[in-house]
């Protein structure tokens, strides 16, 4: 059985497009220092943030190729996410991240053919798992987008036992209660990432350990701050943080939608340039990005 051992705070990459939209490899080495200076020694690539799905398959192997090239130097985990393609398309891509040498995989379910029970999906990743018998594969959970509603305690229980590679789940919900019986599924033995920025220090207080926030990526030091603070038992100083970066989300993407609002909240505040976002998004306007600079200099961050 194939190990998988990463707990801690994980960031779901912005993927770097050029100003025609080609993707602009050239960011990810400097991307990667940049987060290993700020003490992120995890990298999602290809998820929502990262516009997985707004890339062919070809372009979805590049990222990955140099992602596996940059944290060669930075010495941080690398997962990498499959899925929200055709099968074929997901299994290829699987059998590419495990050659290449990422660490671990995360998978959508089947956004057309969607599961509806923990049998479904169960035998689904296991085909997915089959590709890459080598690495450690976690579900992506994000009912919000996938519409795949199957409730994560029961399906980890279900699970345990039936697919080798099998390590874990992302958990893209605000159903915290779902989220506590998730991480105590099968003795706590499952990985259990957080991916709802705004729910950090309450989840951490029901016993989440692990997170993939994509506020990691630019204001890194209020993720870290609320575990910190939780892990110490400073339960205001992490409700402090938190009140901060719920502010800053909501600031940030006021007058747009997540990933294409947070590309520019990168810009503004990173050295590591991301540009615009791909169709099917719509990025928002110059007056907006102004709007978004001035409400955040309110905020004490």
């Amino acid at each position: 059985m194939v190990n998988f051992t990463f707990r801690g705070l994980m960031a779901p990459t912005l993927t770097a497009f050029k100003e025609d939209l080609s993707i602009n490899l050239d960011a990810i080495q400097d991307y990667a220092k940049f987060l290993t200076d700020s003490k992120i020694m995890g990298v999602l690539v290809n998820g929502t943030s990262g516009e997985g799905m707004s890339m062919n398959v070809a372009e979805r192997k590049k990222v990955t190729e140099e992602w596996v090239k940059a944290v060669k130097k930075t010495n941080q985990h690398l997962m990498v996410q499959i899925g929200g393609a055709p099968l074929p398309d997901v299994l290829e891509l699987a059998k590419h991240a495990e050659s290449v040498g990422v660490h671990s995989l995360l998978c959508l379910p089947d956004l057309y053919n969607k599961p509806t029970t923990s049998t479904d999906l169960t035998r689904y990743l296991k085909t997915v798992g089959a590709a890459a018998p080598n690495t450690p594969l976690l579900y992506y959970h994000i009912p919000s987008y996938t519409n795949v509603n199957i409730h994560m305690g029961q399906f980890l229980n279900d699970v345990v036992g039936k697919i080798p590679t099998f390590h874990g789940i992302k958990f893209t919900s605000t159903a915290l209660d779902e989220g506590s019986a998730a991480v105590k599924a099968n003795g706590g033995k499952y990985a259990v990432f957080l991916g709802a920025d705004q729910l950090m220090a309450g989840a951490y207080t029901l016993g989440f350990d692990s997170a993939i926030a994509t506020t990691l990526n630019m204001f890194p030091q209020l993720g870290i701050t609320i575990l910190d603070a939780v892990k110490q038992s400073k339960l205001d100083k992490a409700k402090e943080t938190q009140d901060i970066l719920t502010q800053v989300c909501s600031t940030v993407t006021k007058n747009g939608s997540w990933v294409p609002t947070m590309k520019v909240a990168m810009d503004l505040y990173t050295p590591v340039k991301v540009g615009k976002a791909r169709e099917p998004l719509v990025n928002i306007t110059t007056d907006h990005v102004k709007q978004m600079k001035e409400e955040m200099k309110g905020i004490k961050l």
